[in-house]
């Protein structure tokens, strides 16, 4: 596995989204304080951080195989069969995703899962996997 990155990311109610990393996408919580929360996301850091809610603009999104992607978003490249059990889990919780899982480039160089859904204080999230790791950056 490459260096562990580091991800720290606004959230406008601790609680609710320390409830959604921890029990709803299973993740290990480490160290805490009232204002931010650190959890082991798939061997990397990533920490949920107090920030006030702000009036935003509209979500920006990009067409991509006719569907709309949030930008920006950010997740990590499962290995094939912990992606495909993890969507299965996130189902059962009934999870609202904005992409459902799907299969791109079925058959061809890049072949990937992947998905997306908000957590509950509107950061977008993509899960991915290729068929073929090797291809991650294949064009």
């Amino acid at each position: 596995m490459p260096a562990p990155f580091h991800l720290a990311i606004p959230v406008d109610n601790v609680a609710k989204a320390r409830t959604f990393y921890r029990d709803t996408l299973a993740l290990s919580e480490g160290r805490s304080s009232e204002e931010w929360v650190d959890f082991d996301f798939f061997g990397h850091q990533l920490v949920i951080h107090y920030k006030p809610k702000e009036e935003n603009g509209p979500v920006h999104h990009n067409a991509v195989d006719g569907k709309e992607v949030p930008v920006p978003h950010f997740g990590v490249v499962l290995e094939w069969q912990q992606f495909h059990d993890f969507a299965e889990k996130l189902k059962e919780k009934e999870i609202e995703f904005v992409i459902a899982p799907y299969i791109r480039f079925k058959g061809k160089v890049g072949e990937q899962a992947t998905m997306f859904f908000y957590d509950p204080c509107g950061n977008a999230l993509e899960f991915k996997s290729f068929k073929d790791k090797s291809q991650l950056f294949a064009s």
